[in-house]
């Protein structure tokens, strides 16, 4: 027998009969009719090639074969009220059930901390699971369907995807303690192209965005594998780099060997997006997520379009690192 010559109502019929022992009361708690029930447990038992119930004109029983039969068919209307289920959640808005949610590597480790939280409250019934990657390899997975979302650094090819710019993150200079650059003026970006100038390997967004910034050639500088090892080299005078505002520690170093500097109004940033899967039958509540981490975003960050000044907390100069 095919599974496609089950039906829940033939399941429902019988599990009726056998809590009502009665072909009779089962009708008339299914809302049909004695004899059609009856038809349509007959047939049921024929495709099954079982006996379900004993019948007599004063009670039914179930057979042993009818008590197996019965307690699987419990399951299965369960399992499929339980579906019924999920369709209401999913169709009553919100984001529900399991989302992958990918950052650049640059980001997710100083973004997450602080907003983790706030997210979990707007959102009780998702269930994060979160990524770290470069940009090539995020939006692969995103398109692949291996992540659902992405909070990456713009531009990026947008094909197949829709984008929502959340915030600008400036960039801050981080330079060692005794570098001509540590004191003085705000520093200009221009000024920084260099041999001394520390950089991500190939392949980071970020890499290519400080760069542009400074107008140092793709050669230049010395190369690193992450954020904290560059930290580590400034430290050590090995030279200088530009950190995102939210990889910048908030506090002072105790050896005071690193300091960071902010540049003026118009000095270098990047934007932060979220995208997805323009296909994805979820984008009203990923649109959601993206205005909860414009709402939430940190206040190292600034609104898109606001200049940097309205929004540094600290005042204009010098921060121990």
């Amino acid at each position: 027998m095919h599974v496609s010559g089950l039906s829940l109502r033939d399941l429902e019929y019988v599990v009726a009969v056998a809590e009502e022992g009665h072909f009779g009361r089962a009708a008339e708690r299914c809302a049909v009719s004695q004899p059609t029930l009856s038809v349509q447990v007959r047939k049921l038992e024929e495709a099954l090639g079982l006996v379900l119930f004993e019948r007599s004109n004063r009670r039914v029983l179930l057979t042993p074969s009818g008590q197996a039969v019965v307690r699987q068919a419990r399951a299965v209307l369960a399992e499929a009220q339980r579906l019924l289920l999920l369709a209401r959640e999913g169709s009553g808005g919100g984001l529900r059930g399991r989302l992958v949610l990918a950052a650049i590597q640059t980001l997710g480790p100083y973004l997450f901390p602080q907003v983790l939280r706030g997210l979990r409250q707007a959102f009780p019934h998702l269930a994060l699971s979160l990524s770290e990657g470069r940009t090539a390899d995020i939006l692969d997975a995103l398109r692949e369907g291996r992540a659902d979302a992405a909070l990456i650094s713009l531009p990026i090819p947008e094909a197949g995807l829709t984008v929502a710019a959340l915030f600008d993150e400036p960039f801050l200079l981080a330079c060692p303690s005794e570098h001509p650059f540590a004191a003085g003026p705000a520093p200009r970006a221009g000024d920084l192209a260099g041999p001394d100038l520390l950089l991500l390997d190939e392949g980071n967004c970020l890499r290519d965005q400080a760069v542009a910034a400074c107008g140092a050639g793709p050669a230049s500088g010395r190369h690193a594998t992450s954020l904290e090892t560059l930290r580590s080299m400034v430290a050590a005078g090995a030279g200088y780099t530009l950190l995102p505002a939210l990889a910048a520690p908030p506090g002072p170093d105790p050896t005071g060997l690193t300091v960071c500097r902010r540049f003026g109004p118009e000095g270098p940033r990047r934007t932060i997006a979220l995208a997805w899967r323009a296909s994805d039958p979820r984008g009203d509540g990923l649109a959601e997520l993206a205005g909860f981490f414009r709402r939430h975003a940190p206040h190292a960050t600034l609104p898109r379009g606001q200049p940097e000044e309205t929004r540094m907390r600290r005042d204009s100069g010098t921060i121990s690192v």
